[in-house]
């Protein structure tokens, strides 16, 4: 029956079973009468349809300008949890409970160096049930390129993550190399602990930065200044600042002329856990499908197999990681898997055409040679930065 139901349908009843559910629960322990069952239930169905109804005149209504203080609290409360990418309305606005963000602890150990072999690949494996409504049915599950997690689409609309732009790529995305991730995974804010956030929050409220809005060069470039003074207490050089500008122009690759605010928190983030956390611990937060990932790149890269790449073809896959906006990606054939298209210093472009030009390069990086685990160690930063699924480069690759 379930290949017979759309995902609307499918969606609407489970929302019905789990409120049935917990009704149930309820009259358990309260043990009341049939006739008060009855009306508890009503209520709570008249409830439950007004607080919807309530939330979508609001929604079209639009804030109200008295409210601007109490907005800008709430969005440092938001930005606080967890949850500084989520609309206002979301609460009220959508039937589904909203998740529950829970900010990751540091462990004793993770300061040790991790055991990732070259040799051993990792059996990759997606869960068989929505993430959000905790169902399978026949309908397709878009998986996250990042974790296990699997969603279906009409419950990622009624959650409000999926809108009309983002809803086209993520059916034409989620099954390919592209890939497509979740709502955790494309938050890199979520890789903050408690401590780290509020140094982050106390750095933004120190530079006047307003949560949720849009920075201009000039408010970029302001801000950098202010984080070198207060940090180094003295001004930022001048290669620092053209450094800042090139991240202004990776964080708008549609040049707007500014930035958007979801792409600013990425790249704060991950700029504080480049500072705070060493590379062992961030190699800790990599999923086996960025495991694999990188596996893959580093064999291609290895020509000779001898466990060894050079300095120029590691600095040359860091861009590759960001690789996966475009079009080419989702037609071509031979790639890095699930990296970007094919690099220079790949097998299968060294197949198609050996020129000098291309040889040559490749016998002057011999002379430093880096190995596996320090070609995790030099890319990891990278790759937890292309996490998100804006075109931005929350983390420009030095040239």
């Amino acid at each position: 029956m379930g290949v017979l139901m759309s995902r609307r349908q499918t969606v609407e009843r489970v929302q019905k079973v789990s409120l049935a559910v917990s009704a149930f629960k309820d009259g358990l322990r309260e043990q009341p009468s049939t006739r008060r069952r009855a009306e508890a239930g009503a209520a709570r169905q008249g409830t439950l349809e007004q607080e919807v109804q309530e939330g979508e005149e609001e929604a079209s209504a639009g804030p109200s300008q008295p409210e601007e203080s109490s907005a800008s609290k709430a969005a440092w409360e938001r930005l606080r949890d967890g949850r500084g990418v989520e609309p206002e309305e979301f609460d009220r606005a959508n039937r589904f409970t909203p998740p529950a963000f829970i900010r990751p602890k540091r462990e004793l150990h993770d300061d040790e160096p991790p055991d990732i072999s070259l040799e051993k690949r990792e059996q990759i494996l997606n869960d068989e049930m929505c993430e959000i409504c905790e169902v399978w049915t026949a309908e397709s599950l878009f998986p996250c390129r990042i974790c296990p997690r699997v969603y279906h689409d009409g419950c990622l609309r009624r959650m409000g993550y999926l809108q009309k732009d983002s809803a086209v790529e993520v059916t034409e995305t989620a099954h390919t190399e592209t890939g497509w991730s979740c709502y955790y995974c494309d938050n890199l804010n979520l890789l903050l602990t408690e401590e780290e956030m509020y140094s982050l929050m106390e750095t933004l409220k120190n530079c006047k930065i307003i949560p949720g809005a849009c920075l201009t060069l000039d408010d970029f470039l302001h801000y950098k200044h202010q984080v070198h003074k207060q940090q180094f207490e003295r001004t930022m050089p001048e290669a620092q600042e053209e450094q800042a500008a090139l991240q202004f122009n990776a964080l708008d690759p549609d040049k707007k002329g500014h930035i958007e605010w979801q792409d600013f928190l990425s790249h704060e983030s991950i700029q504080l856990l480049q500072k705070i956390r060493p590379q062992n611990a961030l190699l800790r937060l990599l999923t086996p499908k960025e495991r694999e990932r990188a596996r893959a790149a580093f064999l291609a890269l290895d020509q000779d197999n001898d466990g060894f790449i050079g300095e120029g073809e590691c600095r040359q896959a860091r861009h590759t990681w960001f690789r996966k906006h475009q079009k080419e990606m989702l037609s071509c054939n031979v790639s890095i898997s699930h990296v970007g298209p094919i690099s220079e210093g790949s097998p299968a472009s060294s197949r198609n055409g050996k020129s000098p030009e291309k040889i040559l390069p490749a016998t002057k990086q011999e002379e430093t040679s880096i190995d596996w685990p320090g070609f995790l160690r030099e890319n990891v930063a990278y790759i937890l930065a292309a996490r998100p699924n804006s075109a931005a480069l929350h983390l420009q690759p030095l040239a």
